[in-house]
């Protein structure tokens, strides 16, 4: 009686369970990397990003106004007086004068410096700097304050990323190269597998097991194998490294698993309406671009989201195929990595290019991931 039809297995709980631990392992970092982009970097460096809806205790560094300009006579010293937050007070825990110490004093205390300099920092932020003539010269003393800091989320990062310029840290070119080169190098490969994956399920002619072989056997074959005779065949025929040479590069290495799949899917279609069709006199192109096509709209997206997402994320195929020594080809994983030699230590920026790089990939993603079990399960059960 455990196998009654309909009976709900006892094992339920546990798929649900690794679903769930499965898109919890998935989302976590995702929106992780999301709240991240629109934080400072003093943010990032003092709490994770689960904690960015609380105050977080942070060092802050300020300076008091020139003495130059500010200085007023006391006796035989001078003193600076003013306050330190130019807007809304912090709710200050601790401060200091060297960075080796900055929660030296209390808010209230008097800070000696020697030789008579002095330093009085209050709750509210307002100072007292005294010292002699050379002491209170130059520029302001810096004072480091340990405060909690309200959560602040602004678009400067993405604005660093996509608006600053045609410096190192600029994304937009690179995002709109990486559009040049994901577009066609996805709609490419699907035409033409759409034709030979016809021919190959519904068109009789000599050699069509031996070339469907020949594409299951290409499946298998590491694209590194390829990369240096690809190149110099087309260094050879003059097309080198440009758009021209990624497109059909990534039509190339994206072309057996097209054909594998959209064969697969049409092999399983009705067979009745290609008979039906030819008997009304169509012809194989009338069969293909008014029944095949429209019936195999499931696989075709599977294989647009596959190629889509590898395009996207390819750095290696760009590397070889595409990227100069001026940059102006640059795509967007390859500035990414540009990014981590000169602000490897900004991880706000880090953070802020691999969301918007993630980004258009997961909106393709989630339009067409209905038809993504469809089409990668076409044809495997008779």
């Amino acid at each position: 009686m455990n196998r009654v039809a309909g009976k709900k297995s006892s094992l339920t709980w546990a798929v649900h369970i690794s679903v769930a631990v499965l898109v919890a392992l998935w989302l976590f970092p995702t929106v992780g990397l999301f709240v991240s982009s629109f934080r400072t970097a003093d943010q990032i460096s003092n709490s994770g990003w689960w904690a960015s809806l609380f105050a977080a205790e942070q060092t802050e560094v300020y300076r008091t106004s020139d003495p130059d300009d500010t200085r007023q006579a006391d006796g035989d010293m001078y003193s600076v007086s003013g306050n330190i937050f130019g807007g809304a007070p912090l709710d200050i825990g601790a401060w200091g004068v060297s960075s080796r110490n900055v929660s030296a004093f209390q808010p209230g205390e008097t800070a000696d410096m020697g030789d008579g300099e002095s330093l009085t920092l209050a709750p509210d932020g307002s100072y007292v700097w005294k010292g002699n003539d050379k002491q209170l010269s130059g520029r302001g003393q810096r004072i480091f304050v340990v405060a909690l800091v309200p959560p602040e989320f602004n678009l400067d990062n993405y604005r660093t990323i996509l608006f600053s310029g045609t410096g190192q840290d600029n994304m937009a070119k690179a995002f709109f190269n990486t559009l040049t080169v994901t577009i066609p190098a996805t709609i490419i490969p699907i035409v033409v597998a759409a034709f030979a994956a016809y021919a190959l399920a519904w068109m009789d002619f000599p050699g069509r097991a031996l070339l469907i072989a020949a594409v299951v056997g290409l499946l298998v074959v590491p694209l590194q194998l390829a990369l240096i005779p690809l190149l110099k065949l087309h260094l050879a025929i003059g097309i080198g490294k440009g758009y021209m040479g990624v497109w059909l590069a990534h039509t190339a290495f994206g072309m057996p698993l097209a054909i594998y799949l959209l064969r697969n899917y049409m092999v399983g279609l009705p067979r009745d309406i290609i008979e039906n069709a030819k008997v009304d006199g169509a012809t194989d192109f009338q069969i293909f671009t008014k029944i095949i096509i429209p019936l195999s709209f499931p696989a075709l997206a599977s294989f647009a989201i596959f190629q889509f997402l590898w395009t996207w994320n390819d750095l290696l195929v760009a590397k070889v195929f595409l990227i100069d020594s001026s940059g102006s080809t640059t795509v967007m994983t390859n500035q990414i990595v540009e990014l981590l030699g000169t602000r490897g230590g900004n991880w706000e920026i880090l953070a802020t290019a691999a969301f918007v790089s993630i980004a258009v990939p997961l909106a393709v993603f989630f339009a067409m991931q209905r038809y993504l079990v469809r089409g990668l399960l076409a044809g495997s059960v008779k």
